[in-house]
This record gives structure tokens, sequence and C-alpha cells, in this order.
């Protein structure tokens, strides 16, 4: 362990995005290999999946009012609206199984929150306890249904704490499940440059947000939809290899069909 890292705990390490390390390489540099000759292989696990994903951005804390960050809000929704009926959510379909078609998905709204008032750091635990306080109260916000995306973004200067990790430490972004019923992910500014991977921040949440979309679409409930005992998730394998559709980065995916990231 390297000391004043924080590593996530093995179960944790499922449904993060990993710190940008470029003196180790890109994560599993070598995944482009065939399963075939002994690269990843995602198998099914019989979860559920995100067949026609709705996403719904919640923007948290009173930073999000400035002027700057109104205009990254703005260009993070825009993304979503573009991203969701791109090639990338295409891509997916190769993991449909029977009864359950990937296909397109939608932005179905946003909100912004400034309660309760965060502080230096958030809990995992506390941005749960948000969202459900969200989802009962709010009518803006949409109940959780089986195709249900809650994405929520935190603000600079807010590290976010999940399994004994910390943002900017030891992760960039996860996604989880609340009861198997709620499905959410979370993003936390960038703000240093295991984040970052060199990129605006634009890019690196466009590039964060993608991989955790894809996970959450093929695998939300983590390690019970597709999933590989060796090398994680589908956006774990590929991990800060990117490309662009249209103007935006997004991460490149694993696709068992052509065996390699895509």
């Amino acid at each position: 362990m390297t000391k004043g890292v924080i590593v996530p705990a093995p179960h944790d390490a499922i449904r993060i995005v990993p710190l940008h390390r470029p003196d180790v390489g890109t994560p599993i540099g070598a995944a482009a290999l065939p399963a075939a000759q002994g690269g990843p292989q995602l198998t099914y696990r019989g979860g559920p999946l995100l067949t026609n994903v709705e996403v719904f951005t919640i923007f948290w804390g009173s930073p999000w009012l400035r002027a700057d960050l109104l205009a990254l809000r703005g260009n993070i929704e825009k993304f979503y609206d573009y991203i969701l009926t791109s090639p990338l959510l295409t891509q997916l379909a190769e993991y449909s199984v029977a009864g359950k078609t990937i296909g397109p998905g939608k932005h179905v709204g946003t909100i912004g929150v400034t309660t309760p008032k965060l502080k230096a750091s958030v809990s995992d635990t506390a941005i749960k306890h948000m969202l459900q306080s969200e989802i009962a109260g709010t009518p803006a916000v949409p109940q959780p249904g089986p195709n249900t995306l809650y994405f929520v973004y935190l603000p600079p200067g807010v590290r976010v704490t999940q399994g004994g990790a910390a943002s900017c430490q030891a992760f960039c972004g996860y996604h989880s499940d609340i009861s198997s019923q709620i499905f959410y992910a979370v993003m936390p500014y960038p703000g240093c440059s295991g984040c970052t991977g060199g990129a605006s921040v634009l890019d690196a949440l466009t590039s964060t947000s993608s991989h955790e979309l894809c996970e959450a679409i093929t695998d939300p409930i983590p390690g019970l939809g597709w999933y590989d005992d060796v090398n994680g998730e589908i956006g774990d394998i590929c991990a800060w290899q990117t490309k662009k559709l249209g103007i935006y980065t997004v991460q490149l995916e694993w696709s068992n069909a052509a065996g390699k990231c895509l």
C-alpha cells in the first residue's frame, strides 16, 4: 500500500473509476487481446440491466449557482442529451439477454440541491440519504423505476468518501444501488491530476461519467450483471482510454464480441 493513499476494499473496487496512473500505464493496458487468447471476458450473472436508461442529474451544493459552474452544468446536461442516443449506447446492445434488450436511453431531467449544506467531505451514506429525501419530497425528481439512473455531481472542494476510500485519493467516481431498487452514480469534481488525466474538467467529467453510465447499464447491482471476476466491469477494463463522440470525450468500453476496447 502506498503511504498516504486510501485503497478501497475489494468489494468496493467493483464500482469505481480508478485514478489515472500514467506512471504505471493504462489500467489493464494489454486488455485488447481477444478473449480466445486469455483476455477479459464479461459473463452475465443474472441480475437486472438498464435496458433503456433514464438519466436524472442532481447537482448538489450552492457552488453550482456560480456562473462558471452553471456553464459546466449546462454542458454536462447537453452531454446526456446527446450521448444517450449515440453510438455509445448502440454498442452496448451486444450485452442484451433474453427479455432484456439494451437500447437508447434519455435524459429525463435535472435539479440543483443546496440542502443539506455540504461540508468539505461527504460520505456515500449522506449521498444516499440526500437522494432518498429528494425522491420522497421533491416532485421534480422522478420515482425510481427499472431504468432510472440518478447521477449526483459534487462541486469543487468536496471530497467524497465511500467504502473506506476517498475521491482524488483512490477513485474519481462510482456507481451503486440502494436495496437493489435505486440505481445511482456519484461524480466528485475532478480537482486533482489523478481525476483529470491531463484533460479539461469537462472532458474528464464526460469520460468518467460515460464509464459509470455504461457500467450502470450493464451491471446496475455491481457484480450481478455483466462482470469479469479478474478485470471487473465493462468500463474498468478500458479505464482512461478515450475517444470522441461528437464533441464529447467518452471512455472506451470492453466488447466481448470484438475482443477489445471500442
